[in-house]
């Protein structure tokens, strides 16, 4: 699976990168909608 070649330092840039991009009173909501989108295709591809 792709995440699990990711390591912790382009987790960082990933972040980083995210942060910047959207500043910091968006980032929850964003992992919000990025959460509920796994766990979808989590339940979807269990199916």
């Amino acid at each position: 699976m792709l995440l699990q070649s990711i390591g912790t330092t382009e987790l960082l840039i990933i972040a980083g990168i995210l942060l910047v991009m959207f500043g910091s009173s968006k980032l929850p909501q964003l992992a919000k909608g990025i959460s509920d989108s796994v766990r979808e295709f989590k339940k979807a591809s269990a199916d």
